[in-house]
């Protein structure tokens, strides 16, 4: 493909699918990976992250051919509109791809950005690893005992919701429906109101619920968590539990999957479960924002819809330190695009002093899923390193007596020093 302003790579093999049915990749030793650096923070941290990656890679015998793309500022600077379908052809042609925060401006024809390419491209899942790293300030008691991965659904519930705004002719007619014709005249408030619904499907539900457990099967975990409040929306989060425990029951044999809904708990006697089964359970989304804290070693993987999602990996985030070193990548079918969870901080861009843990972890992510272990973890390994010896950024010096405080560029260099210390 030919490209108006993107400029690819002089060398470098392309990744590409070798096997439909289950979105296997086939992955050369010099892939050619699209990055876009990001907004705000991002123009200092996107640099920063590539050259930990870089020389990661390097470290164990691999080539990383970076391809830079636009999104955001940059994309406005150059084609004059925030998105453009050559950025999104470059992360579909090449099926990996890495990413800094987007900013979405007003009036940008997007609700977000990072939610435009991730529907674009049906990255249905986004999943978040939740550990925690030696040296880094957390409020919790025991920060190490949270060692949790959340498969969040990327594509509908809020992220596909309508929304009519009080006071507008449409918001009333759509009252009018739903009092008159459907007959809920008790549910709506008198004056003005504002109405949304959000989409909840089988299809949504049982491929991101899929993934969530294929993840825990080939990872060795113990268990799988569905997140609803299906105790109140029975027929959009409580219809998410019940398509993700068929998901359990009907596609998986009981020695490798044991589906454990709330009344099996009801039962007198004890409960047989399969040994090395990977058990899936459910939790009210409220309740599970408590268990997290008070017990959060008996989670392992999470799945949710989008909103719950949103709420309770941030949450886990805070646990180990926060958003600063908390990775994330969104997945789809034979696609990968990896972001940090945190958002573009527009008010520290330009002081280079920003974290970028969390783009460097959340590449680490990324090459695990392309069957680069070794490299994932060496990257972890020299991040944990550089942090425990105290040498961080500002967010986590100011929590640390005996830490140094380093800019966004040296605490990068310090990672690759321990990088090549390591390998």
């Amino acid at each position: 493909m030919s490209y108006e302003h993107i400029e690819p790579p002089e060398s470098g093999s392309k990744i590409t699918l070798a096997d439909e049915e289950t979105g296997e990749l086939d992955v050369p030793n010099d892939p050619i990976i699209p990055i876009i650096h990001g907004d705000g923070i991002g123009k200092e941290v996107g640099p920063a992250a590539q050259k930990v990656l870089t020389a990661a890679a390097e470290a164990t015998g691999r080539d990383v051919n970076w391809m830079r793309v636009y999104a955001g500022e940059t994309a406005r600077e150059m084609y004059d509109e925030n998105l453009p379908d050559e950025t999104v052809e470059a992360i579909r042609e090449h099926r990996v791809a890495i990413k800094g925060p987007l900013t979405t401006p007003v009036g940008a024809g997007f609700r977000s950005l990072n939610v435009a390419l991730r529907q674009t491209l049906d990255l249905y899942a986004n999943v978040r690893p939740t550990y925690y790293l030696d040296g880094a300030p957390s409020p919790m008691k025991d920060p190490e005992a949270m060692n949790m991965v959340t498969f969040r659904e990327n594509t509908e519930d809020v992220y596909a919701g309508i929304e009519w705004e009080a006071g507008t002719d449409d918001v009333e007619e759509v009252r009018d429906f739903v009092e008159q014709e459907m007959g809920f005249d008790e549910t709506m408030h008198d004056g003005p109101i504002g109405i949304g619904i959000k989409p909840i499907s089988e299809k949504g539900s049982k491929r991101l619920v899929r993934e969530a457990i294929d993840y825990a099967i080939e990872n060795d975990r113990d268990k799988v968590t569905l997140v609803h409040k299906g105790n109140i929306m029975k027929f959009t989060e409580g219809q998410f539990g019940e398509w993700g425990m068929e998901v359990a029951e009907e596609e998986y044999p009981d020695e490798e999957v044991f589906a454990a809904p709330d009344s099996l708990w009801e039962q007198e006697g004890e409960v047989d479960i399969p040994e090395d089964a990977v058990m899936v359970d459910e939790r009210l989304a409220d309740a599970m924002l408590q268990w997290m804290q008070l017990r959060p070693d008996e989670y392992d993987v999470l799945a949710m819809p989008n909103l719950n999602g949103d709420y309770l990996s941030d949450a886990a985030g805070a646990q180990i330190g926060g958003l600063g070193i908390a990775p994330g990548a969104n997945f789809g079918h034979g696609r990968v695009l990896a972001e940090p969870v945190h958002g573009s901080s527009p008010k520290n861009a330009g002081e280079n002093k920003a974290n970028p843990t969390a783009l460097i972890l959340s590449g680490r992510l990324m090459f695990e899923h392309i069957g680069w272990e070794d490299t994932g973890t060496l990257v972890r390994d020299a991040v944990e390193k550089t942090i425990s010896e105290g040498d961080v950024t500002y967010d986590i010096e100011r929590h640390r007596e005996d830490a140094r405080k380093l800019s966004t560029d040296e605490y990068a260099e310090a990672v690759v020093e321990n990088i090549r210390e390591l390998a």
